[in-house]
């Protein structure tokens, strides 16, 4: 297969605002976080609503420890996260001596089963951590009503989930403690690598802000902006290195511009592939069924039903043969040695997952697809399946 012939599974959309965007950027001299960087925090604060804290960083699972360590979470605590997620929501718990609780999801949308959430708590749990997966809202009701009745930290995994909203808030704008962003290449919008936190709480921002760069106690955009003599600082804490710069975030700030064409182009795909495979043997996404809550189609995920033609295998290598990338979204985390192993994860722990996992395939979305590009895919898949 030529590689002209060939749709990959996601490319970036990027024009050429986005391009002058970075090259200005460095044509400005600052090459890490700088004024960037801090215009693109308040901006994104601003399109989820005001009343939030921003803070940028280089990704997704660098805001997912930081948000953590905000939270209190360390050794000897326990974390629940669900199977059906990437190895980051459960490695930064790590990170942190704590303890990821690997728990089963919900059969309809692949996210966070509350009620299995609830037989895993322990007097260890310090926090939860539903993921938005695909782009699929977690009902903000039921995650309050979880926090609430045991206690615990809310970190929302919501790589998938620009935007999305749930009973009328955006997902980032709701109550809990931190919600993390992800702006990787594959993204419904990129920094190329690199993430958001968004918190309420200003002593937690104040320490998300000191752990993100090195524990130092002031922000190095501001000592290096000064025109007085500025070189002082203290290190208050063993901190990292997770700052985003700034050509990245002069990226982010014309994609943050373009979300809601981009969001748009993202449905109008969706809505394309449930009408044309609406016949087929395989069951296409659910859209949200609670009210005022939307879909980011960040991925589209379809399952293979058991009187199909083919296995998922063989249906992802005739969709390569037929020159469509695909993907599986996810392995289960108990499948994977690390956590199988050491936390002792088996099969019939995780009904769901398992029986899931052995059909999903995720097809190309993304906002740049051409009508061309979408009727390649529309044309392999039913001449796969139909």
């Amino acid at each position: 297969m030529s590689q002209e012939s060939h749709l990959p599974f996601a490319l970036p959309d990027i024009g050429e605002e986005e391009i002058e965007a970075v090259v200005e950027a460095m044509r400005s001299g600052w090459l890490t976080t700088g004024p960037r960087a801090a215009a693109f925090e308040k901006e994104f604060a601003e399109f989820l609503g005001g009343g939030r804290t921003a803070i940028a960083v280089n990704s997704a699972t660098a805001g997912l420890h930081l948000a953590l360590d905000a939270c209190g979470v360390g050794p000897g605590d326990e974390v629940i996260v669900p199977d059906w997620t990437f190895t980051s929501t459960a490695e930064v718990v790590r990170y942190l001596g704590a303890d990821p609780v690997v728990v089963d999801v919900d059969p309809a949308t692949l996210c966070l089963d509350y009620a299995a959430a609830d037989r895993a708590v322990t007097s260890r749990t310090k926090a939860v951590m539903p993921v938005h997966f695909a782009g699929y809202p977690v009902d903000r009701q039921l995650t309050e009503s979880f926090a609430a009745a045991h206690g615990v930290k809310v970190v929302e995994d919501a790589a998938h989930a620009l935007p999305t909203s749930t009973r009328g808030q955006l997902i980032g704008a709701t109550s809990s403690d931190a919600t993390v962003f992800s702006f990787y290449a594959t993204k419904t919008m990129t920094t190329g690598e690199g993430g958001m936190v968004v918190v309420t709480d200003p002593a937690m921002a104040t320490r998300i802000r000191t752990m993100r760069l090195h524990g130092i106690n002031r922000d190095v955009f501001d000592r290096y902006r000064s025109t007085a003599p500025s070189w002082f600082y203290e290190v208050v804490e063993a901190g990292y290195k997770y700052n985003l710069t700034d050509p990245a975030a002069a990226m982010g700030r014309v994609q943050l511009r373009r979300q809601p064409q981009m969001a748009a182009a993202r449905a109008s795909i969706a809505h394309r592939y449930l009408e044309a495979f609406a016949d087929l043997p395989l069951d296409v996404p659910i859209e949200p069924d609670v009210p005022d809550s939307t879909h980011a189609w960040h991925l589209f995920v379809i399952r293979l039903r058991a009187d199909a033609p083919v296995d998922r295998d063989g249906f992802i290598a005739a969709m390569a043969q037929a020159g469509v990338g695909t993907s599986v979204h996810f392995i289960p985390l108990h499948k994977q040695p690390y956590y199988r192993d050491r936390y002792h994860l088996s099969p019939e722990q995780f009904p769901v997952a398992e029986a899931e996992f052995a059909r999903v395939v995720s097809l190309p979305i993304f906002s740049a697809m051409t009508q061309a590009d979408q009727g390649k895919v529309v044309t392999a898949v039913r001449g796969i399946l139909a």
